[in-house]
């Protein structure tokens, strides 16, 4: 970290985008009495009180991924003592040495006791107009109510892919570990599909990004329609998809990727006049977790586009399964 940033008169903590602290300056460091070995790696939620932990996770990531940056966010951090520092945050989302971040500039607010008075000044108007309590209630519920819909949304949208409008790898990757968590404690297989557009950047090149972005659209269409309503489909990013089939052993799962490769390969697309998909599979196994699952159903699509693209491939049929 530069020494300036370092020594700023201001906090600053950079994580990545699940909340997991990268970077912390000294002045952070300072206020909250905590060395830095104690912070790196830790989620964000550690500084956080409860009703603070909710706040992130309701507005501020969602905020982040939507809009790229959060402007004047009035939180409260928790000290190494537990006690609590009101600050006022900004945040920026970028990318950094090709890894996405999520920088945080942090400003303590003196003004905290001039705000208790106001309060109080508040709460002592609010005794003497009593008789206006029950209108003031109802518009309170009123308002919370607003706040949860708005809430609901934010999650609903920071869960799916903006541009195709199924879910994306945030929303994906938390139904990994719970069909993940169900496998270990209930011994319910489920599989894994990896597909990938052949040739996509000459569709890109050919076409346009625009038409190769309706592209995207109308293949996230046709998997949705091709799969039960109880497996998931969610773009990874770029021309990559990924399809969890719970309660489904390995033959099923390849059954369905050939069908969705007969059906994509025999579409009519808006776009261009033929397409094909490479798919990898790979099926849970008593040494998986979420990290090598996917890495099995990713070495699969790998040797599908080394074979000639347009088929599927399943991990346990690989050559160099050790």
């Amino acid at each position: 970290m530069d020494e300036r940033l370092s020594e700023a008169p201001c906090g600053f903590i950079s994580m990545d985008p699940s909340g997991s602290i990268l970077e912390v300056n000294n002045r952070c460091l300072n206020w909250l009495g905590y060395m830095e070995k104690d912070l790196i790696g830790k989620h964000v939620e550690a500084l956080l009180t409860n009703v603070n932990r909710m706040l992130i996770h309701t507005y501020f990531f969602p905020t982040i991924q939507l809009h790229g940056a959060v402007e004047e966010f009035y939180i409260n951090l928790k000290n190494s003592d537990g006690d609590s520092i009101p600050v006022l945050l900004n945040a920026s989302r970028s990318m950094r040495k090709e890894k996405e971040v999520i920088d945080c500039m942090f400003i303590q607010m003196k003004q905290r006791i001039n705000y208790e008075m106001e309060l109080r000044s508040l709460q002592k108007t609010t005794e003497e107009a009593f008789t206006q309590l029950e209108k003031i209630y109802m518009e309170i519920a009123k308002k919370q109510a607003e706040i949860l819909d708005m809430n609901d949304e934010l999650l609903k949208l920071s869960n799916t892919d903006k541009l195709t409008g199924i879910p994306n790898r945030r929303f994906f990757q938390e139904e990994m570990e719970y069909h993940m968590n169900r496998f270990t404690k209930e011994g319910i297989v489920s599989s894994l599909l990896m597909v990938d557009i052949d040739h996509f950047k000459r569709v890109n090149d050919t076409y346009g990004h625009l038409a190769g972005d309706r592209v995207l659209v109308q293949l996230a269409g046709l998997l949705r329609q091709e799969i039960c309503k109880e497996d998931c489909v969610a773009r990874l990013g770029g021309e990559e998809f990924v399809i969890i089939l719970p309660n489904t052993e390995a033959e099923e799962a390849m059954k369905l990727a050939v069908k969705l490769n007969n059906a994509i390969a025999a579409a009519n697309w808006e776009i261009i006049d033929h397409l094909t998909v490479s798919i990898g599979a790979a099926t849970f196994t008593g040494n998986d977790n979420e990290t090598t699952i996917v890495n099995h159903a990713d070495q699969a699509l790998y040797q599908a586009k080394e074979i000639g693209r347009n088929c599927a491939i399943h991990f346990d049929d690989l050559d160099l399964r050790s």
